[in-house]
């Protein structure tokens, strides 16, 4: 296979599984594509190729890209090629120096439409665009600027956060998840956590220092802490679920009980700053553009002690500037509701993340809204009861030219 786009450089080929090729791949974009004479940056991507007459996937993962061979479910449902893109800013496709006004979703919408113009001389089928969570967002705001480069769009668990100063509709979602037995033992659970902090947050400082690793991004292992209690309930609902409440560990549990179920549910290595400052570009994104949820501290006020520690601009340095701006996501779920076509939604009932999803409207065209009784994040197509997952394999193989 030969690729002959200009900027379009294959980096390897690693083994594949039979009757696949895998490539790793790095396109020069513009920093910012508006002026491309003002420079630009190496955007990694992966190529799983099946072969040219195959319909092709745009996996946008809306993060760091892993060069291990993976395939999505739209892609094993249509047996197609898969490109997978690295989200501007993450992992090694930054500019140098960076401009973080360039880091926008009109921007990265450009990224992947590139993409597409640069393999379609070799890809000339259908191609299909997906992604999860935000990388469901992504998928939304490049067919939302560039309509007419993909044939349909699957976004899984992918929110909406259309203003982000009216949370309620996330507030009201954790404050009725599950059974009330349930959501009184997360809330105690946090009270234990905090009140223990003294001991919890020691033991958390040692294993930084044992590795090596800090908190200057957040500020202290501490204010860490605080803000993973804050996040737990969340957190707990959008990867867990109704299943997971027998686990909750009770308040007169012992330290590690505690500590091992608050790091598995609210992740604590992540606030640390050797995975922290790779998720600057995330909280970047959620504070300028995507917004982001409210946590409820009204059962914790009496042990706070950084109040407002969970808002993006804490998980970015200071001397980035950030401001919000709001007609972004209006003007994505404005599109959707009167212009959207060809746009698959697929959600979780019991996921938290969408507790402001997407909707379709009036204007919406061959469009789809699909929810996993009980599904949590990580919902799929399979996932769907059988006459939802037979209608929408369906729809997107009609999409594909299948």
């Amino acid at each position: 296979m030969t690729v002959g786009r200009p900027g379009l450089r294959i980096v390897e080929e690693k083994p594949a599984a039979p009757g696949f090729r895998f490539f790793v791949l790095t396109l020069h974009q513009p920093a910012d594509h508006r002026h491309p004479e003002r420079g630009g940056f190496e955007q990694q991507l992966t190529l799983l190729h099946r072969g040219t007459d195959r319909p092709t996937v745009l996996y946008t993962s809306g993060y760091a890209v892993s060069t291990d061979q993976y395939r999505t479910e739209p892609t094993e449902l249509l047996d197609g090629n898969q490109v997978t893109t690295e989200q501007r800013f993450f992992g090694t496709s930054r500019p140098d120096p960076a401009d973080w006004n360039n880091l926008d979703i009109r921007q990265a919408a450009a990224d992947h439409h590139h993409v597409i113009e640069a393999l379609r001389a070799v890809y000339r089928a259908p191609w299909i665009s997906t992604g999860g969570s935000k990388g469901g967002m992504t998928t939304v705001y490049h067919h939302r600027f560039y309509p007419r480069d993909v044939a349909g769009s699957v976004a899984y668990s992918a929110p909406n956060n259309v203003d982000d100063r009216d949370d309620t509709a996330y507030l009201d979602f954790l404050r009725t998840a599950g059974t009330p037995e349930c959501r009184a033992a997360l809330q105690a659970a946090q009270r234990a956590l905090l009140e223990r902090r003294t001991v919890l947050v020691a033991r958390y400082q040692a294993w930084a220092d044992a590795k090596g690793d800090g908190f200057a991004l957040v500020g202290s292992a501490d204010k860490a802490f605080e803000i993973a209690v804050l996040r737990a309930p969340f957190m707990f609902w959008q990867g867990h679920g109704q299943t997971a409440c027998p686990a909750v560990p009770a308040p007169d549990a012992s330290d590690d009980a505690l500590h091992n179920w608050l790091s598995d549910v609210a992740r604590l290595p992540v606030y640390a700053d050797s995975v922290a400052y790779q998720f600057v570009p995330y909280f970047y994104q959620l504070g300028t553009q995507l917004g982001y949820f409210t946590v409820d501290t009204d059962h914790l006020t009496d042990l706070i002690r950084y109040p407002g520690a969970t808002e993006p601009r804490t998980f970015v340095p200071r001397d980035i500037p950030m401001r919000y701006q709001p007609q972004a996501m209006r003007d994505v779920d404005r599109w959707v509701r009167t212009h959207g076509e060809h746009l698959m939604f697929v959600n979780g009932a019991a996921d938290p993340s969408v507790a402001e999803p997407f909707r379709l409207g009036a204007g919406s065209r061959d469009s789809y809204l699909y929810q996993v009784p009980g599904g949590t994040h990580s919902v799929r197509i399979a996932q769907l009861p059988a006459a939802d997952a037979t209608s929408a394999t369906a729809t997107l193989r009609r999409w594909a030219g299948m």
